[in-house]
């Protein structure tokens, strides 16, 4: 019986436009995620708060976002993709039109909170959307390519909305936000559908009852090793260019801010490069990919070890080049999802999707918090602002954030290969979980 994707041997052009379809509202999502990386002076004026109060809003932002994944999964995989992206779209719109539209900060907090829940089945469902429009061995590649082509969405906020913001005003550049938000959600509903046309009439599946899907998730070691993939992988890119890159090169290193603006900049287009080509890397290794994560765990690891090594602090050449390594070897923490897919029922997809896509955020809360406590305790009650000496001593949080990731990947690779070896008859099918709802 026909499943999707599974047997099509090309991209055809209308599986490109579903697809297409729906990375714009990733791509809207990824701008409405980093809009306050550009909007944050602005808040200060516009709501009258000190600089703490503005982190809150990213804060709030990515830890509902965090926190609604494996809900969101479980929803996208009940509903559709295609009805999650409108209704994800449609309500990070009204968030951002309630952003624009306010001046009270928790009105502002509670429209953040709206933002990074319709955020949140951005990238579930587009990927829950891959399996059914293209063929399995293209997947790998086309999830990377979403992945590459959300980085967009930073740029679309660093460059037009600031513009917008700067020159027309914080109303002005919300609500343009928004209405884009309303936009896409309409081209949604136009333009994807969950599954060719033909396949619609021909296969349907009882959906998974929620108790039985979550018990299958949060149970199955391929999401785990999903989990842990994407913690080890991703982290340090959360880190780096959300929190405390910029504090580590401004303070630290003593970059200017069009220095800074290179690196980050430079990250943002390496790893759009770098992305797809981890995808063809992906589809070629196989379950083979398992080592290259462990590489590109301690291949980052050992990388920031040694950046930080010094008593005196890197030169910028010497940035740049960890900056770019980051960037190269970063995408591998997509591999989870590839993981993921080639072990998980189609009905629970998504959902096992979203416990792997917590992996990198939490490994970057962990990460994050750690290291602003050390920096803390190196720094002390000194009066003077964080030096290159407080960085390396707190740079060690991140190393212990790694070790928990390597070992947790260990145990939940370790514990997918038993259950393969209890599932003989699995060997050589492309998905073996297909249909498997309940099977340990």
């Amino acid at each position: 019986m026909a499943r999707g994707g599974d047997e099509s041997t090309r991209v055809t052009g209308r599986s490109l436009a579903v697809w297409l379809a729906a990375v714009a509202v990733y791509i809207t999502a990824t701008t409405g995620r980093t809009s306050f990386g550009v909007a944050g002076v602005a808040a200060l004026d516009h709501f009258q708060i000190d600089a703490s109060r503005v982190a809150v809003f990213t804060a709030v932002q990515v830890g509902v976002y965090s926190l609604m994944q494996i809900p969101m999964g479980l929803a996208v995989d009940r509903f559709g993709p295609r009805r999650m992206l409108v209704v994800g779209a449609v309500i990070m719109a009204i968030g951002q039109i309630i952003l624009g539209c306010t001046a009270a900060y928790a009105v502002a907090i509670s429209a953040r909170v709206l933002i990074g829940a319709g955020d949140a089945t951005a990238f579930l469902s587009v990927l829950r959307i891959l399996p059914n429009w293209f063929p399995l061995r293209r997947a790998p590649l086309m999830m990377q390519l979403t992945s590459a082509l959300g980085q967009l969405g930073q740029v679309l906020s660093a460059i037009p909305f600031a513009a917008i913001l700067y020159s027309r005003g914080w109303v002005t550049a919300f609500v343009s936000l928004g209405a884009t938000g309303l936009i896409v959600a309409v081209a949604a509903i136009l333009v994807i559908r969950d599954v060719p046309e033909p396949v619609r009439s021909v296969r349907k599946q009882a959906p998974v009852k929620l108790a039985a899907a979550l018990c299958c998730v949060i149970t199955h070691p391929a999401c785990w090793q999903g989990f842990f993939t994407h913690f080890t992988c991703i982290f340090p890119q959360i880190v780096f260019t959300l929190i405390w890159g910029v504090p580590l090169m401004s303070l630290g290193l003593g970059l200017s801010q069009s220095q800074i603006s290179t690196v980050l900049v430079a990250n943002m287009v390496v790893i759009m490069i770098a992305s797809p080509l981890a995808g063809l890397v992906s589809g070629r290794v196989g379950r083979g990919r398992d080592g290259l994560v462990l590489a590109s765990a301690v291949i980052l690891a050992g990388g920031w070890v040694w950046f930080l090594l010094p008593a005196a602090p890197r030169s910028f050449t010497v940035l740049m080049a960890v900056n770019l390594m980051m960037a190269v070897v970063s995408p591998a923490g997509n591999f989870a999802f590839d993981t993921v897919r080639e072990y998980m029922d189609r009905r629970v997809l998504a959902a096992g999707t979203g416990l792997a896509n917590m992996g990198g955020f939490t490994g970057g809360m962990l990460a994050t918090q750690g290291i602003g406590v050390l920096l803390d305790v190196a720094h002390g009650d000194s009066g003077s602002g964080y030096v290159w000496a407080d960085f390396q001593f707190a740079g060690s949080a991140a190393l212990a954030v790694w070790g928990l990731g390597i070992i947790g990947f260990l145990i939940s690779r370790r514990a997918l290969r038993k259950h393969d070896a209890t599932r003989p008859s699995a060997q050589g099918e492309e998905n073996p979980a297909q249909g498997a709802i309940g099977v340990r």
